[in-house]
């Protein structure tokens, strides 16, 4: 699709979206809550979360009922602490943290393992009892280990953990990042990395988050790897490139493309937007995230 004919796509497909009031954010998702939107209800083909730091000037209560309004039912990256604000608002938890300790000292490393499998042992009946099922993980830094190594320590971290997992029906997610950009020498950078690791534990309780943004980032194709690779993908985030900013046509990849082949898998999880929004009126850049990727 040429450049002109994609900005006109998104145009058409966005027709009608104004900034939701000129009086600023906090008073804008407002309106949302009174059910006073003029958009039509969105399709249901694709299940909406929210990063929360993304949104760093909203409280946890505020952003609930500003995601409500927009047809947003999960809030990524909670904890325990979290749940019951969700909860009281009737959100729900696609992908649970706060087992982890960072994102460099992880399961590839075995001096972390004492302390990870005591956190995520701890974790593991939680996110259960609670009714959710995704619980984030990551490799950590690959601080000079060959492909082999990070895989083998990954496994040994990881098995009885996983074990775990399959008895509370937990499924244990390690995130896909670049490490060009953002995350320095982190480890498990590339859909076949994750794979891989994926193929040795060997459990549907150990799968990926796809992280689209960082995966355009270390090696593009993303709709080919989404197609090929989506059993092992239980969640997914979102972000425009370069810069983690608004996935509208101001950045390289056609996101109603991708919600497509998203959806043409058969996946039932959610897509999480992560993106941080630029513009002054972020929850307006918010509903236009989740329109585009309505498909």
């Amino acid at each position: 699709m040429g450049n002109h004919d994609r900005r006109s796509a998104i145009k058409n497909m966005l027709a009608g979206t104004a900034a939701i009031t000129a009086s600023g954010m906090l008073s804008s998702f407002t309106t949302s809550d009174k059910g006073d939107d003029k958009f039509a209800p969105l399709k249901g083909n694709i299940n909406h979360s929210v990063s929360p730091w993304c949104y760093s000037e909203l409280t946890l209560d505020q952003l609930c009922e500003t995601s409500k309004g927009l047809g947003i039912t999960g809030i990524d990256l909670c904890g325990p602490k979290d749940w019951p604000t969700l909860q009281k608002h009737g959100m729900y938890s696609p992908m649970c943290n706060g087992a982890e300790i960072n994102l460099t000292d992880g399961f590839g490393d075995t001096e972390f393992h004492a302390t990870l499998q005591k956190n995520y042992t701890d974790m593991i009946p939680l996110v259960e009892k609670n009714g959710y099922k995704n619980l984030i993980c990551f490799s950590g830094s690959r601080r000079g280990k060959d492909n082999e190594t990070g895989w083998n320590n990954c496994v040994k971290g990881l098995k009885p953990l996983v074990a775990l997992a399959e008895k509370h029906n937990v499924v244990l997610c390690m995130e896909l990042l670049n490490s060009k950009i953002d995350h320095k020498d982190y480890q498990c950078n590339n859909v076949e990395w994750g794979v891989e690791l994926c193929k040795r534990l060997n459990s549907n309780n150990f799968k990926l988050l796809f992280d689209i943004y960082h995966m355009q980032i270390m090696e593009g194709d993303i709709i080919r790897n989404i197609t090929d690779y989506h059993q092992y993908i239980a969640h997914f985030h979102t972000g425009g490139i370069p810069g983690r900013h608004e996935i509208d046509d101001t950045q390289e990849l056609y996101y109603p493309a991708v919600m497509k082949a998203i959806v043409a898998t058969g996946f039932k999880g959610y897509v999480g937007q992560e993106f941080v929004p630029k513009r002054p009126d972020k929850i307006a850049s918010l509903r236009q995230a989740i329109q585009l990727c309505d498909v």
